[in-house]
């Protein structure tokens, strides 16, 4: 037995020795010391050795199996150290290389001028209002006195869902909602996406953005509109900028007018931007009908107010010399970099 457990020795010896893998050491460790292993086996044998024996070969045994572990256990580090070595060596970083830059991100032009907007009106003590793109005839039409088969909904052509239920034209159905659960005073902003059944070419879209201006209150004048309006484009396009207003009609408000400023391009002298005439339309605006604030059961006697609309597209065009509105929408980084 003494020459089986030197035989044993030997062997494991020369293949920790030579085991290129921490599999092959667990291998080699269940091969010899595992519950059937050669030496285990050795081990179980004892019995059947004399009282003689007996110690001595159990001293030895032990003594090749603490060597067995020792020599194993060395071998797992030189393994795990290699391993290490290797993975290092693939992995190393060359600090002296150039890194890759990562690309940063911009917000998109039409986000860039909306946010210019907002803070512009907040800084005048507006508050920022939201609703559904989804709305009844109501809200978006009738509310805004615009019943069934009146003229002015042949230029608001929509897309609708059901009989009663379109896409929004505009985002005025908000500031009757607004209206109908809050009492004046009221100042609020309506910005969001809008849509009209247009065909889409340099100047029209199916879906555009547009902001909403309602202000009602006890004592508000039509000076109030045009001095919140004028505040509103000196601090968008610059002190120098000059407004005009022209009358126009629409059914929400009375007196109701179109608003004009000096081209952003010559300065108002004419040129090709403004077609020659010096000033670009920019809004329509006008004071809210009497009708509008008694649907939303504000008592036109004791209250007033203005309401404005503006196309941010239109802003954003104008302040970006852009063209051509479908170039918002077509994601080309190479126009999008630009700002």
């Amino acid at each position: 037995m003494k020459e089986k457990l030197e035989q044993i020795r030997t062997a494991a010896e020369a293949e920790l020795n030579s085991a290129g893998s921490m599999e092959q050491l667990e291998g080699i460790r269940i091969k010899y010391m595992g519950k059937k292993g050669e030496l285990t086996a050795v081990l179980k044998g004892m019995g059947k050795l004399s009282k003689e024996e007996r110690p001595v070969i159990g001293a030895l045994a032990n003594e090749i199996r603490q060597k067995l572990e020792t020599e194993l256990e060395s071998r797992k580090a030189a393994l795990q150290a290699e391993l290490e070595a290797e993975k290092l060596k693939e992995e190393v970083i060359d600090v002296t290389m150039p890194g890759r830059k990562n690309s940063e991100g911009k917000l998109h032009p039409l986000t860039q001028v909306m946010d210019e907007i907002k803070r512009i009106f907040i800084g005048m003590g507006f508050s920022i209002a939201e609703g559904p793109e989804v709305e009844y005839d109501y809200y978006n039409f009738e509310a805004l006195n615009i019943p069934k088969n009146h003229p002015a909904r042949d230029t608001q052509d929509t897309f609708y869902i059901e009989d009663n239920i379109v896409l929004r034209t505009q985002t005025s159905p908000i500031q009757v909602r607004v209206m109908e659960k809050t009492k004046p005073p009221i100042r609020i902003i309506a910005p969001g996406k809008v849509y009209r059944s247009d065909t889409v070419d340099a100047t029209h879209s199916p879906v555009f953005h547009q902001i909403e201006g309602l202000v009602v209150d006890k004592d508000v004048t039509m000076a109030d509109l045009k001095g919140t309006l004028e505040m509103f484009v000196k601090s968008l396009y610059g002190d120098s900028t000059r407004v005009r207003f022209r009358p126009h009609h629409f059914p929400f408000t009375e007196p109701s007018a179109e608003m004009d400023i000096s081209c952003f391009n010559c300065g108002g002298k004419g040129c090709s931007v403004c077609k020659g005439e010096g000033w670009i339309e920019i809004l329509g605006c006008g004071m809210v009908h009497p009708k509008v604030l008694a649907n939303c059961g504000i008592d036109p006697e004791e209250y007033s107010g203005f309401a404005f609309g503006v196309g941010l597209e239109r802003i954003a065009m104008g302040k970006y010399d852009i063209n051509d509105l479908r170039l918002f929408f077509e994601n080309d980084l190479r126009f999008l970099d630009q700002f």
